[in-house]
């Protein structure tokens, strides 16, 4: 078998938490085509279902969409229920659901502090344990891929972020440990770092339309990023091919964090 047949996902079964837009629904897209069933798991579950519909059309495979709040442990274990009534076992949970509030450190309300780590820190947090806790029983475990960001690594400029950028760098940090407590029992955890993606929320963002140009001259590939770019590693990070792959963050920003 060469590397492509085994770079296949045929037979896997998949989360996707934000999977109704942007990254996870780029990200979704290619794994179904890689021939992985998939769950499609946001709070917007008509957004969700239309991405299921979608990608169940397009690649002949199945795909549910699910409704859950990744800052509720409660909510993620009835997702983990419903996920495995329908699928039996859990290969890859991509974690990816997270959002940004630019709001000046002095004037960022606790509140405003408090949404932003719960979805981002806690809620990858929660989904990748019930997912680790199915993977460790199972025959074969499983794979786990955590969205991080390169804000993990660098503080963005000009917008203020210090929540998000904070959320972020935890986000690094638990795949890391995550990685290390399972890795003799064969679950593994890496994270994703992506640069600035053109995704629809960023490109039709009347506040963060002026500093697309900005962040391109700042990026080395002058440039931002297309979801579809992050395609590859999901892929690869969800296949067997990375069995000796754990442990690792992929930096995906056009050279941003190198400079």
């Amino acid at each position: 078998m060469g590397i492509i047949e085994k770079m296949r996902l045929d037979g896997k079964k998949i989360f996707v938490t934000g999977g109704a837009r942007g990254i996870g629904r780029s990200v979704a897209l290619a794994f179904a085509e890689a021939g992985a069933d998939l769950a499609i798991v946001d709070l917007d579950i008509e957004e969700a279902k239309k991405t299921a519909e979608e990608i169940a059309a397009k690649n002949g495979t199945k795909a549910i969409a699910i409704k859950a709040d990744v800052t509720n442990p409660e909510d993620v274990n009835a997702m983990i229920d419903k996920f495995l009534k329908e699928f039996d076992r859990l290969d890859v949970a991509f974690c990816n659901a997270g959002i940004c509030i630019n709001t000046p450190a002095e004037e960022m309300s606790y509140e405003q502090w408090k949404k932003v780590l719960d979805i981002n820190l806690s809620g990858v947090f929660l989904t990748a344990q019930a997912a680790g806790k199915v993977m460790l029983k199972q025959e074969g475990g499983g794979s786990i891929i955590n969205t991080a960001s390169m804000s993990g690594h660098i503080v963005n400029y000009p917008q203020p972020q210090c929540s998000y950028n904070a959320s972020k760098a935890g986000v690094i940090q638990l795949t890391k440990s995550l990685a290390v407590e399972w890795a003799t029992r064969n679950v593994r955890v890496n994270s994703l770092s992506p640069g600035y993606m053109g995704t629809e929320l960023t490109l039709n963002s009347p506040s963060l339309k002026p500093l697309i140009e900005q962040w391109s001259d700042m990026t080395p590939v002058k440039r931002i990023g297309k979801p579809e770019e992050l395609q590859s590693i999901c892929v690869y990070l969800a296949g067997d091919t990375s069995s000796f792959t754990t442990g690792s963050d992929f930096v995906v920003d056009g050279g941003f964090t190198s400079i």
